[in-house]
């Protein structure tokens, strides 16, 4: 039987998820990355993007939209919103992106004469766009 640790994931509206797991592959704001047991410790802050989770059953996958991972002993992550993939259709995929669209235009308005707020906020509609591709559906196009 293959090495396993305890996973958790957390939404403010649910847990969504809490087992032994064999990897999960995260979409961290600084890069991709695959916790497994024996990681060393770490926390890092969540992209939107598509989390796998491989089981001794198989792998479940979360479309998240940020957050935050913890791993020590086993690994928790703290979704800012998180919904089983098999659970995003395309409104729900459009909802998504019309969210993260107003707060790149609230942004915009509010830091005119700074650039890092609104890149930031830029680069949240992109990856909440290509969310679209990456699990098969009708690609969205932002309003940049």
């Amino acid at each position: 039987m293959a090495e396993t640790m305890q996973f958790d994931l957390v939404s403010p509206e649910r847990n969504l998820m809490s087992a032994q797991v064999l990897s999960v592959q995260i979409p961290g704001a600084d890069g991709d990355m695959t916790a497994m047991p024996n990681h060393s410790p770490l926390i890092t802050t969540l992209r939107p993007g598509i989390l796998s989770v491989e089981t001794e059953k198989g792998v479940e996958e979360f479309v998240v939209t940020g957050g935050f991972a913890q791993l020590g002993d086993g690994l928790t992550v703290l979704a800012e919103r998180a919904l089983p993939k098999g659970d995003v259709n395309q409104a729900t995929y459009e909802a998504l992106v019309e969210e993260a669209q107003s707060a790149y235009t609230q942004t915009k308005e509010a830091f005119k004469n700074e650039p890092g707020p609104v890149d930031d906020a830029a680069k949240l509609l992109s990856d909440m766009v290509a969310i679209g591709t990456h699990i098969g559906l009708d690609a969205k196009q932002p309003s940049l």
